[in-house]
């Protein structure tokens, strides 16, 4: 593999402008792809196999016309102080907001709260419910802004209105400015490493361009193969990662090889030929995280990893083509402002900070191999008290009108009343359907925990009916959950006493504790398979049993401490108010999957380019000391820009005013600190120090087996020596002739 990818990049760096025509060909023609494709299709968050989506299909297939997840409005009225929403005033205030929400094209209907009865107790709040056509995201401007005026009028007449629902609400957005200072620091990062505006920018330039590539590819088949506009999401986000970090290898191997004594077009040719072997499979355990996301059954997890894992193998396409092309353009620039200054190019010498660091691990290894261990171990202590679920408006800012909307209902309603849990009984093949529907009704509203059970309401046919329950505790309450497994665990003895007719549960509520127990279920099934596979894969790299097997328990230990840590501040509240967290709760159903997926996929990138250097080194002849020394002279300093880089834009994602991307950027953030400052940096120089030559064995039968690759590049040390690169300011360098 080595002596193809050398030949690739020298031949990248001789037809330069040849590979950069294709790219922007293959740009353009995605491009004028995405422009011409069809309208991508709405996201779809179909969960199969689980009981709230059956009862929503029920739903759909038994009541035409009345879609499950049309847009919808609560607004919410609270009296002025001392009054009461049922005083003349307010009563016609209330009023006339239903009838002009009402009269609008896309709205399916309004109901006054003095129609459904759906005044508190104390009667100082009131609600009205609009209901829509169509999905959120259909909404027009002009339907969303006669709303807005129509409570902006009912403020005016002195009550107290907040929108809850989804037809107004505020779309999540990411860091703003948070996320540029991200992406500025990142840009730093690069520019301190290299020392060169060029080296800088080109990891960047290449990054944007793959994932340009990559957005536009998905958007041209988002019709053909059902991908929705989220469905881009995670492959912007990793493709923008992996492509910086690949680029980045890259450079760095190219800056080396120059320091050595080699042409442009030979240095160009060996950083591809050896970085290039380990971005090949560094992408290519991205790539099997990713399409692991397939093993949870989500169809939208499953196409959101499969394009992901596009994105990723674009990039390290451009890593092996365009980063070798672009270094033709500019041989010298990439170097840094001393080396070009001085005009020769000199090679660094064997004491830097990542040697001197590695020493000090090889003095001590046992101390910090279990100073990290037990580290991150305690770190990962709150994992067993991990609550899943899907925080909802009661995570939202008090800024929001959703959140101050949720509030006003659980103070006039009851903590329960902002998720109710929607029963749907079929009774078809019961002898007198609505004397069946009737005991249901009665058997639910009788189970401790329920408040309070709305009338039945029948389909044309009359054989199915739709119902709410109301509970006694929020949403994201445990004992909530426990009420919906309850009601479920009575179902077999309430459908028994209504001879034929029965009924699932359903509702967000219902969906979103579904959904947390359907994700949990399939977390290790992923794990096994993910982790199974990347260690099979890193014994073909390092021709090593116990090297895989190290990257995976420190894989493991680095999630599980960034997962602690998400429950420490998101669920438990420590440190919340440091990063703008109002409000504690469940975690993020997807969030250990997405965390998992995405943090196996840099995390062993990482350990390929760290490692690989370590075995290139061992196979050249170091001992296994020396061979841990020299991965860390030559690959601590960049592994430790590209966490930089990861960890900044990634923390972009804190400042964003909703709790979800802010639980996802500290998440993710977190995750790569621990892995390349702790793990990478500290657990595995301090193992293999302890294996010694142990760490690369392998059986000889598992090593026949085994395919071979030259990742280190033993092939290419025995090619002739290369005469020495003209000097740095000399333009020749970059027009030497071709010989492969």
């Amino acid at each position: 593999m080595a002596t193809f990818l050398y030949r690739l990049g020298r031949t990248a760096f001789r037809r330069r402008w040849y590979v950069a025509l294709i790219w922007v060909a293959v740009l353009g023609a995605v491009g004028f792809g995405a422009v011409k494709a069809p309208a991508a299709p709405d996201a779809s968050n179909s969960m199969p196999g689980i009981e709230s989506q059956k009862a929503f299909d029920l739903m759909e297939q038994r009541f035409p016309g009345a879609k499950a997840d049309g847009a919808n409005a609560r607004i919410v009225f609270v009296a002025p102080d001392g009054q009461k929403i049922t005083a003349a005033g307010n009563k016609k205030a209330i009023d006339k907001l239903v009838d002009e929400a009402a009269d609008g094209s896309q709205v399916a209907g309004a109901v006054s709260p003095f129609q459904a009865n759906a005044i508190s107790k104390d009667a100082t709040t009131a609600y009205a419910t609009v209901t829509y056509k169509v999905k959120a995201d259909d909404l027009t401007d002009a339907s969303k802004n006669h709303l807005k005026d129509a409570i902006a009028q009912a403020k005016h007449a002195g009550l107290t209105v907040e929108a809850g629902g989804d037809a107004l609400a505020t779309q999540p957005a990411a860091g703003g400015a948070a996320e540029g200072i991200g992406i500025a620091i990142a840009a730093l990062v690069l520019l301190i490493t290299f020392g060169s505006m060029t080296a800088a920018g080109l990891p960047l330039l290449t990054a944007l361009i793959g994932v340009g590539v990559s957005m536009a590819a998905i958007m041209a088949l988002s019709s053909a193969f059902g991908l929705s506009s989220t469905t881009g999401t995670l492959a912007t986000m990793l493709g923008l990662a992996c492509g910086i970090d690949y680029a980045v290898f890259i450079v760095s191997r190219y800056r080396e090889e120059r320091a050595k004594g080699h042409t442009p077009q030979e240095a160009a040719g060996l950083a591809t030929g050896t970085a290039g072997s380990a971005v090949v499979f560094a992408g290519l355990t991205v790539v099997i995280a990713l399409a692991g996301l397939s093993v949870i059954g989500i169809p939208m997890l499953t196409k959101m990893g499969l394009a992901a894992a596009g994105a990723v193998m674009i990039g390290v396409f451009i890593a092996l083509t365009l980063v070798p092309a672009l270094l033709g353009f500019w041989p010298n620039a990439v170097l840094s402002r001393k080396a070009r200054k001085r005009g020769r190019i000199k090679e660094g010498g064997t004491n830097n900070g990542g040697s001197r660091w590695a020493r000090f691990v090889l003095r001590r290894p046992l101390p910090v191999l279990l100073l990290s261990v037990v580290g991150l171990g305690a770190l990962a202590v709150p994992v067993m008290d991990l609550q899943l679920g899907m925080p909802g408006d009661e995570a939202k800012p008090t800024s929001t009108t959703e959140r101050r909307a949720y509030d006003d209902l659980a103070k006039g309603f009851g903590p329960g009343f902002n998720g109710p849990l929607s029963i749907v009984v079929d009774a078809r093949a019961a002898a007198n359907p609505k004397a069946a529907v009737t005991t249901i009704e009665k058997k639910i509203k009788a189970t401790d925990g329920v408040v309070s059970v709305s009338p039945a309401r029948f389909n044309p046919a009359g054989d199915t009916a739709m119902f709410t329950a109301v509970p006694s505790t929020a949403p994201t309450d445990k004992k909530t959950q426990d009420l919906v497994k309850t009601i479920r665990n009575q179902r077999p003895a309430t459908e028994a006493s209504t001879h034929g007719a029965s009924f699932e549960v359903t509702g967000t509520t219902a969906l979103n504790i579904d959904m947390a127990q359907k994700t949990q279920n399939a977390l290790i099934p992923y794990l096994i398979v993910v982790v199974g596979l990347a260690i099979l894969l890193l014994m073909v790299v390092f021709r090593s049993v116990l090297v895989p097997v190290k990257a995976a328990i420190g894989f493991l230990l680095s999630v599980l401490a960034a997962l602690g840590s998400v429950v420490a501040v998101f669920q438990w509240g420590w440190l919340a108010s440091l990063l703008g967290v109002e409000t504690t709760g469940p975690i993020m159903s997807l969030m250990p999957i997405f965390l998992v997926g995405i943090v196996f996929g840099l995390a062993m990138d990482y350990e390929v380019f760290l490692v690989a250097r370590m075995r290139e080194a061992y196979v050249h002849g170091d001992n296994p000391r020396q061979a841990v020394e020299s991965g860390f002279r030559h690959s601590a300093r960049v592994v430790v820009a590209a966490a930089l880089i990861m960890m900044a834009v990634f923390s972009g994602f804190i400042g964003a005013s909703e709790s979800m991307i802010k639980m996802i950027g500290f998440g993710l953030a977190i995750a790569v600190l621990f892995d390349a400052f702790i793990v990478r940096m500290a657990f595995v120089p301090a193992v293999l120090a302890l294996l010694g030559k142990a760490a690369w064995w392998m059986p000889h039968w598992l090593d026949r087996i085994l395919p071979k690759v030259d990742v280190e590049g033993e092939a290419l040390t025995q090619q002739s020596t290369i005469p020495p690169a003209p000097p740095a300011h000399d333009d020749t360098a970059a027009r030497e002739p071709a010989r492969i």
